[in-house]
């Protein structure tokens, strides 16, 4: 008996052999790219061409604050942040009430239009860009943040709509019927019952959303062309000369742009999946 169960454990690691040589090889191709952008900052331009690929051979940390000041990361992070924040609340607020609508309400044609927002979902925003250029013009909302928000709200309440709907009907009426019958209203029962009960599918609506509108670059070159506001992502254009590039600030530009994003999403990274999981559970 005991020869058999030292026969059995090795075959079953020699079973999993393949599956971790397939995630070795995964983790090398997500890796991998970031490993060489990490090295490319800190590198002389001379360096840089000479030796693209491997490490460094002398750290020039004082790239960073090159960068920082080349980009004027300062004034483009608050324009990202002000962004960020406003469609998140936005997507949030509004995205979560529509989900309510559909979810709990039994609304007619509540089919209807779940159905139009997966088209609309479908079609590229290039498809509109003109027409929603001349719009915004008219009403003065090109140059403005506030401008900026309104769309990143559209383009991304479908989504969140759908998600937080399919996390929603998951949820028990017990809880909504029995706060009814004392009273409350459907408002209360959306704000104090429902939200409670889905906030790991509002956190991982706001987590998308939020990287979505951070690395968001289309529209915030069409609709912001004064410099004063530039975004995080539109700020690479100070990186670029007449006919050269400077890929050593570019580099360590990229790296303070994306560091903020990996060190939210690996502190979220288990409740991003629950949230996207457990909303896919029922539709």
């Amino acid at each position: 008996m005991s020869a058999v169960a030292p026969a059995r454990g090795a075959r079953r690691e020699a079973s999993l052999a393949p599956n971790y040589i397939v995630l070795t090889i995964l983790l090398a191709f997500a890796m991998g790219p970031l490993i060489i952008l990490f090295f490319n900052s800190l590198k002389t331009t001379a360096e840089l061409g000479l030796n693209p690929l491997g490490p460094p051979r002398s750290f020039m940390w004082e790239n960073f604050p090159k960068a920082w000041e080349m980009g004027n990361f300062a004034m483009t992070t608050r324009n990202s942040g002000v962004l960020v924040v406003g469609t998140v609340i936005g997507v949030l607020l509004l995205g979560g009430m529509a989900a309510y609508s559909l979810a709990k309400l039994d609304l007619p044609g509540a089919g209807l239009l779940t159905l139009y927002l997966l088209v609309g979902t479908s079609l590229p925003i290039q498809l509109y860009l003109v027409p929603l250029y001349f719009t915004w013009n008219r009403l003065g909302l090109v140059n403005t943040l506030h401008g900026l928000v309104i769309i990143y709200i559209a383009t991304n309440a479908p989504f969140a709509i759908f998600l937080l709907r399919s996390y929603m009907l998951q949820l028990p009426r017990d809880f909504e019927d029995a706060a009814r019958v004392d009273g409350a209203s459907e408002w209360q029962v959306f704000a104090r019952i429902v939200v409670p009960l889905s906030w790991p599918g509002f956190l991982t609506v706001g987590l998308v959303v939020a990287l979505s509108v951070w690395n968001e670059f289309l529209m915030a070159t069409v609709f912001l062309t004064e410099q004063d506001l530039f975004t995080v992502v539109t700020s690479y254009n100070n990186f670029a000369q007449r006919f050269t590039r400077d890929w050593t600030m570019t580099s360590a530009a990229a790296v303070m742009m994306i560091l903020p994003v990996i060190v939210i999403f690996l502190a979220l990274q288990r409740r991003f999946i629950d949230g996207l999981t457990q909303g896919g559970l029922k539709g």
